[in-house]
């Protein structure tokens, strides 16, 4: 019995550092442009004119809009205050060669 026992304890510790070792971690770095929007159309496109040159930005799958304070800004919000010549700070991580978009500040409150 103790050595049936063993055999399964010692199977089970086994296997649960094999899946242990499978477990990988990413890790994604936010990245800030800073500039104002030069192209818009809500969910396709978001081009920054920024100091380097216009700078296309990919929507990511949950983007947040912010104001500079932090405050959230609803869907009528968006619709009305995020347009060509806002000034806005765009928080992004890369994929690829691509700048997927996470949240817009906008500069102003």
């Amino acid at each position: 019995m103790k050595k049936t026992l063993l055999s399964i304890l010692t199977a089970t510790i086994a296997a649960t550092v094999a899946i242990a070792g499978d477990v990988k971690t990413t890790t994604t770095t936010t990245t800030i442009g800073t500039g104002t929007i030069s192209e818009y159309a809500p969910g396709s496109t978001f081009v920054v004119k920024e100091t380097s040159g216009p700078v296309t930005y990919r929507y990511g799958q949950k983007v947040t809009y912010v104001t500079r304070k932090g405050t959230t800004l609803s869907d009528d919000e968006v619709r009305t205050r995020i347009k060509v010549g806002v000034p806005v700070h765009v928080h992004y991580a890369t994929e690829g060669d691509a700048r997927v978009i996470n949240r817009v500040e906008v500069d102003e409150d």
